[in-house]
């Protein structure tokens, strides 16, 4: 399988602006991401998708590879289909550039298992368990319900399932890791958001309004993404005080 990563990369953020150039411990955030990345070896080429001239410098810098894309995406799927006229691959694995301690295991596990035909429409991702009760009432954690199969039944910014019945369950999030094949990427940028995503702003809701399943691997993962400068503190505090796990070659 031939399988491209790809790390979008926005200046234009707006609780946290330049938030991929932040810098964690002399490195910016994206360094960070990529090196997460270039340690899975089933992996083709990597690049960062960005449409800041200031992210593709300093990742040029780095010797990350860069590919610029327009400005005007209103998604980031949309960034990774432009992406995907640019360089041919049977997959794309996205890692978000928010995901500065992400383990390579647990990107690993968003890849298409063996078997997986190439060509057909594929889209995967992964979620874990949630452990802090403010995870679950705050709306920018978007929440998962999945199926024995792994195959995604909802997806929503509210605490779903409702414990109206029993409590006797874990609520689920998204992790920032996806795959898509092209033929994925390119039925996304053609179809129009459903009422469910207008409303929720949901990204992926677009397939399953369109009876698309998703396929959700359950991942036991720590990573913080880094939405605000807190988030940046709270990073940099685990690096720092855990430089044997996190590593202190930088």
């Amino acid at each position: 399988m031939d399988i491209t990563a790809v790390i979008p990369a926005r200046y234009a953020s707006s609780r946290f602006p330049g938030k991929p150039l932040a810098d964690i411990c002399g490195k910016p955030m994206i360094w960070w991401v990529y090196r997460q990345v270039k340690k899975l070896e089933e992996l083709s080429r990597i690049v960062v998708a960005t449409d800041d001239e200031r992210i593709a410098e300093v990742c040029k810098e780095e010797g990350m590879e860069v590919v610029m894309t327009r400005n005007d995406h209103p998604t980031h799927v949309h960034r990774i289909q432009e992406v995907s006229k640019k360089i041919a691959s049977d997959y794309y694995l996205v890692v978000c550039g928010d995901e500065p301690l992400i383990s390579p295991e647990v990107i690993r596990a968003a890849l298409p298992k063996e078997g997986t035909r190439a060509g057909q429409m594929y889209v995967g991702g992964l979620c874990r368990y949630m452990t802090d009760p403010a995870e679950v009432i705050d709306p920018a954690n978007i929440k998962i319900v999945t199926n024995e199969a792994d195959e995604c039944i909802l997806l929503s910014r509210a605490a779903v399932p409702f414990p109206y019945k029993t409590v006797l369950f874990k609520y689920k999030k998204v992790v920032g890791v996806e795959c898509y094949d092209k033929r994925a990427l390119d039925f996304f940028v053609s179809t129009p958001k459903g009422p469910l995503e207008r409303i929720e702003d949901v990204t992926l809701q677009r397939f399953l309004e369109n009876k698309i399943h998703i396929r959700y691997r359950l991942v036991d993962s720590e990573s913080l993404s880094v939405d605000t400068p807190r988030d940046l503190e709270k990073v940099t505090e685990m690096i720092k005080n855990n430089p044997e796990k996190y590593g202190n070659k930088y």
